[in-house]
């Protein structure tokens, strides 16, 4: 019985325990499970996901960033002043940010890849230089319409309205922020299933030695997996201006460690036991569902990180207890 337990916990009990979860919340609120809180809690999940699609990407092939969550601020801010400071029309808007969050990690895969800094230590420093270079660009000021420039005007434009729609609209009745989510979900899933591309980075992050031997270009693989990254990254930021209607400095601080949870109690999805785009986006449910809940039961908010770190303990003691049975 136990030998047939531990297997089943690892492979279901993460979606078992959403489910659980789903349940408790709805005998305790009615609202809970109603098709708008349902909505609003995919929503609000929508830019961590896709934050955490580049984590589990850089983690595939063995790495980490760190620098996401400074990506996401950076984009957020260039977004907002693109059209509150300079009127730019939507392509450029929508463009330049995810180009900036190519070059932060064309930045990441020169200092990872070719000068070899090993991967926590060179998304650190290039997060603290996105952080730096974000502030310094804003001066430390939030981008809202008409907002205050310091030589005493005003700035000149607003926030696009069509802009705004992609975060806060709706198509068919479904947020458009979650259509976009679910979208690059499959798109990412079927990438890491289907295309050589995808099985490549697999191969490198599992042996790169064996990979680069059996001829893979390994480090065009990660550095792809890096300008991913911060592409995702970037994206998010794009999706928080749009949703939130301005832009906000250090937008993308909590996002860091909301997406590495979102990735790794993915790992004990379908007993993947591995960065995994389902597993990920899982998680980022979990999570959601979670502080909805608790915000619903009045609980403080700070109350919400102590479970949520206790759902990822659990989540990953299961995960390596039974990795590491498989190994013995």
């Amino acid at each position: 019985m136990k030998k047939h337990l531990l297997p089943f916990t690892f492979k279901y009990g993460a979606l078992a325990f959403i489910g659980l979860v789903i349940v408790f919340f709805s005998f305790q609120s009615e609202y809970f499970f109603t098709y708008g809180n349902l909505t609003d809690i995919l929503r609000s999940i929508s830019i961590v996901t896709f934050v955490a699609i580049g984590v589990t990407i850089s983690l595939t092939v063995d790495g980490f960033d760190l620098s996401v969550g400074a990506t996401v601020s950076l984009s957020t801010v260039v977004t907002a002043t693109l059209m509150v400071w300079y009127e730019m029309p939507l392509v450029v808007v929508l463009v330049v940010p995810i180009v900036i969050g190519a070059l932060v990690g064309i930045l990441n895969a020169l200092l990872i890849v070719k000068i070899r800094i090993p991967d926590l230590l060179a998304t650190l420093a290039v997060m603290y230089i996105v952080n730096g270079i974000h502030k310094t660009y804003t001066k430390g000021y939030s981008i809202y319409n008409n907002m205050p420039l310091p030589d005493g005007t005003t700035a000149p434009g607003v926030m696009d309205k069509n802009f705004l729609w992609i975060g806060q609209g709706k198509l068919l009745g479904v947020p458009f922020p979650v259509i976009l989510m679910l979208l690059a979900v499959i798109a990412a899933h079927v990438f890491f299933k289907y295309t050589r591309w995808g099985r490549q980075m697999i191969m490198t992050g599992g042996n790169e030695e064996a990979a680069r031997l059996s001829g893979l270009k390994v480090k065009r693989v990660r550095t792809l997996a890096y300008v991913a990254s911060g592409i995702f990254a970037s994206i998010g930021g794009i999706l928080f201006a749009s949703r939130i209607g301005s832009g906000q400095i250090d937008a993308g601080a909590p996002m860091l460690m909301e997406s590495v949870a979102a990735v790794f109690v993915g790992y004990s999805v379908f007993a993947a036991g591995r960065p995994n785009i389902i597993g990920t986006f899982f998680g980022a449910v979990l999570m959601g569902v979670l502080v909805n809940g608790l915000t619903m039961m009045n609980v403080q908010y700070y109350t919400t990180d102590i479970i949520k770190g206790s759902v990822l303990v659990l989540a990953l003691a299961v995960t390596f207890i039974h990795l590491n049975r498989r190994k013995a």
